[in-house]
């Protein structure tokens, strides 16, 4: 839990480092699978309203994030990726983060249900509270696991999304959930493959500390085999279509390949390289997500099969 205040002779604290503690790399992929959510949904919406409840959902993100920082301002300060953060840097306060936490927590969820319906707002409230207590507070320093149950709460924001349109959860929705909360695990175990140090010394129960790095590959490629699945089933729904199925064979068939070289390399071959294979997977990664909701929003455009 943050213990970690401001001290005497530690830079001031600028907007941007406000602007950090809110994790806009983070909030940029909640956005834009919740606008994809609520664009393709069947219900239409009006833009300036669409704009609104996209603004509140990426407040409610931003929300969680603060939250996050505030409690884990102990690991950030001994995990070397993230030292740098506004807290344990000494810049921002960890009651200033809480606060701010807190604020925009209300005001996104109020707001939400003004702009949008209360379902929405209450599936935003439930989502930041997830975030911020069953997975900060509670799965992350408590068991491997935490990464695959707390990706839900990464997964929710097409949901809500699409229930700002349509006041409702549907297949759909269920599947674009299902597509993120499975690609979660192994793009975080591909990072803990060639971040075990950082992980390890900050005590978190990450999959490579707990079991090492020979079963954290063996999930890798299991979950690779999971997603597949609800990647296509996707594309059968009335929000699919040929675009967005093209798109979704050929990340998945990369992906699956991907988490099997990662599978088949011993650690000597993974240590000598520079964990190339790892670390290429984890680019790969970055842009699954991102190219799926993308197709789904073009596939939109240019009407379904």
């Amino acid at each position: 839990m943050s213990d970690i205040h401001t001290y005497e002779g530690a830079p001031e604290a600028e907007f941007r480092d406000y602007v950090a503690l809110l994790k806009p790399r983070v909030m940029s992929l909640v956005v834009f699978t919740a606008f994809v959510g609520l664009w393709i949904a069947p219900q239409p919406i009006h833009p300036f309203l669409a704009f609104c409840a996209v603004l509140f959902i990426a407040l409610g993100g931003g929300a969680s994030g603060a939250l996050n920082m505030w409690y884990d301002a102990d690991i950030d300060a001994v995990m070397r990726r993230t030292q740098g953060r506004p807290i344990p840097s000494g810049r921002v306060s960890g009651a200033e983060a809480l606060g701010l936490g807190i604020a925009l927590s209300g005001l996104s969820v109020m707001m939400l249900g003004l702009a949008a319906n209360w379902f929405a707002a209450g599936f935003l409230a439930f989502t930041i509270f997830f975030y911020a207590v069953v997975y900060t507070i509670w799965l992350k320093r408590w068991t491997p696991q935490n990464i695959v149950i707390g990706g839900a709460a990464g997964a929710f924001p097409p949901m809500i999304g699409w229930a700002c349109a349509t006041g409702g959860v549907s297949l759909e929705s269920l599947l674009m959930f299902a597509l993120i909360f499975f690609w979660t695990p192994p793009h975080f175990w591909a990072l803990a493959l060639f971040m075990k140090e950082d992980y390890h010394k900050a005590g978190v129960p990450m999959l490579t500390v707990t079991h090492g790095r020979a079963a954290t590959r063996r999930h890798i490629f299991a979950y690779t085999l999971v997603l597949a699945p609800f990647a296509i089933w996707l594309g059968l729904t009335p929000v699919g279509g040929p675009l967005y199925m093209a798109v979704a064979v050929v990340l998945n068939a990369l992906f699956i390949h991907g988490g099997w070289r990662i599978l088949r390399r011993s650690e000597d071959q993974a240590q000598a390289d520079g964990y190339g294979a790892e670390r290429r997977f984890f680019k790969l990664s970055l842009y699954y997500t991102f190219l799926h909701f993308l197709a789904l929003l073009v596939q939109h455009g240019m009407g379904t099969w």
